[in-house]
């Protein structure tokens, strides 16, 4: 049965991103990045893919659909790119986006069901690419973390889970250190 990933890059006081949407704060160093493009190249939207050294029809390596916030995918569809991942199937979790902007994307408003049917029909893992909001909603649902902590403050910004307080443990199963100080930790429910 494929799992719910939340793979998510975060700072060292857990923000995803700042105030207002921003990542370019989160320090990119050159082993992380052809890490990121060897072994995670689906998370990388398509049009960097030449930046990342990432060919054409590269097949994906874990992931086979995206389920991800409307403030994450905004950004994307403001800079010109309406199907930003079209290498999976896409899911846009929105109550105020009524109509897809592009023929392969598709917006849902209840994110638990779309989770369930996904994990019922799909062969390969689901990312779960944020934000917040998202992540604290589907939290029983998330199965895996994938979390890429960069050595960096944000101070304030769009917490990692954004939602009630509730105490949930997670085993770490894998870390990897690179350079520049970031580490990519996995972690597995606990219990």
């Amino acid at each position: 049965m494929p799992e719910l990933v939340y793979f998510v890059g975060v700072s060292l006081d857990g923000y995803i991103a700042g105030p207002d949407g921003e990542i370019d704060f989160l320090p990119l160093g050159p082993d992380f990045v052809e890490w990121l493009g060897t072994d995670y190249p689906e998370t990388l939207p398509a049009h960097v893919h030449p930046h990342f050294g990432i060919a054409p029809g590269t097949p994906n390596r874990h992931f086979g659909s995206v389920v991800m916030g409307r403030a994450t995918y905004q950004p994307g569809l403001d800079a010109g790119f309406p199907s930003p991942y079209p290498h999976l199937t896409q899911y846009v979790v929105s109550t105020t986006l009524t109509a897809a902007p592009a023929p392969d994307v598709r917006v849902v408003t209840d994110p638990k069901a779309l989770v369930r049917e996904l994990k019922a029909n799909e062969e390969r893992d689901i990312w779960l690419a944020g934000g917040g909001r998202l992540a604290a909603a589907l939290l029983d649902e998330i199965d895996a973390l994938v979390i890429k902590r960069y050595p960096v403050l944000a101070g304030a910004g769009i917490p990692v889970f954004a939602g009630e307080f509730r105490p949930t443990q997670w085993a770490p199963v894998h870390r990897r250190s690179f350079e520049n100080g970031t580490q990519v930790s996995t972690f597995r429910r606990a219990g």
